[in-house]
């Protein structure tokens, strides 16, 4: 089974960082920071930290795992993470120079139902899973202790 690992990125501001995707011919849509987990890596969490410094030149601090969305040949986890700094000029991911990838734009969001309304997050349930924690407050809750 592929697994994959996203962060939902937090900053000081209350905005979630998401990256625009722009391919020729099909609609624009956002995604969260991340990608797939690869035998080298010695957790989840620390091919989390690997995708977020090649994607965004950033260091995350993770406050825990958020959702877990499972298919037949796929699982992906969903990470709640607070960031601090980034630098999408020092991104060094392979997917950037890949020909025919499309464009990759990051971009801050208001963390609000509002903020969240206005983009086309994939997958849709991940973005259904963020509204709601949202506009009933536990996005923001630390992990039981």
């Amino acid at each position: 089974m592929i697994e994959r690992v996203r962060a939902v990125l937090v900053t000081a501001d209350d905005t979630m960082l998401v990256i625009r995707r722009t391919k020729p011919e099909i609609p624009e849509y956002w995604v969260l920071p991340g990608g797939g987990v690869e035998p080298s890596d010695e957790s989840r969490e620390a091919a989390l930290h690997r995708e977020i410094h090649e994607e965004i030149a950033g260091k995350a601090d993770i406050v825990r795992l958020l959702h877990t969305l499972e298919s037949d040949d796929e699982r992906q986890l969903f990470y709640l993470a607070r960031i601090a700094t980034w630098s999408f000029e020092d991104r060094t991911g392979p997917e950037f120079s890949a020909e025919g990838r499309g464009e990759y734009a990051l971009e801050q969001i208001p963390l609000t139902v509002e903020g969240l309304g206005g983009i086309d997050l994939k997958p849709e349930e991940i973005a259904h899973v963020l509204r709601g924690a949202t506009s009933d407050g536990t996005l923001a809750e630390e992990p039981a202790a």
